[in-house]
């Protein structure tokens, strides 16, 4: 394999050892190997890259030197709920849940999000947007309705009494 020179070896190797991205650093040791000289099928045993990843990345290297060994931007799939949409389920989780509820659950903003967004997730994907907006499926104890806090922290001070401690320990039998 021919490599133009771009870097000296030994620039080549201070590099690889001192880049964080260990991935761009194994890259660069391949063309450090193959501007000593060493042949395709020898980088293929020493690194357990595939002979058409080396020769890759040799021609990238060739081509524009260190900058086109790094990896290109994977944007991915564009989500199914728009940013803004995104904007709207945040305001109508934050408003709370209809039907008296406490809290929604994953299936409630499921239903939600086919009834008033018109658009269909999986109750993975659900979690996962809400993960992405900054939601936790962490909820508070539900307390009644009726609960009277002041009745409660009496009932604390007074019942602490009559309970019962349990043996710290209960032995078995070997």
């Amino acid at each position: 394999m021919t490599v133009r020179e771009h870097h000296s070896t030994k620039a080549l190797l201070a590099l690889s050892r001192s880049e964080s991205n260990k991935r761009l650093a194994q890259r660069i040791q391949v063309i450090v190997w193959a501007q000593k000289g060493m042949t395709c099928p020898d980088i293929v045993q020493i690194s357990n890259h595939s002979r058409r990843s080396i020769q890759a990345w040799v021609a990238a290297y060739n081509a524009d030197g260190i900058e086109a060994l790094c990896d290109k931007p994977r944007p991915g799939r564009n989500p199914l709920l728009a940013h803004n949409k995104q904007m709207q389920l945040c305001r109508r989780i934050d408003a709370g849940a209809s039907c008296g509820r406490a809290s929604l659950g994953g299936n409630d903003i499921r239903q939600i999000l086919k009834d008033e967004f018109g658009v269909i997730y999986t109750l993975d994907g659900v979690y996962k947007l809400l993960h992405r907006l900054g939601y936790s499926c962490l909820c508070p104890r539900p307390q009644h309705e009726n609960a009277d806090p002041d009745l409660q922290e009496e009932f604390k001070k007074t019942s602490s009494k009559h309970w019962i401690p349990s043996n710290r320990s209960i032995r078995t039998k070997q």
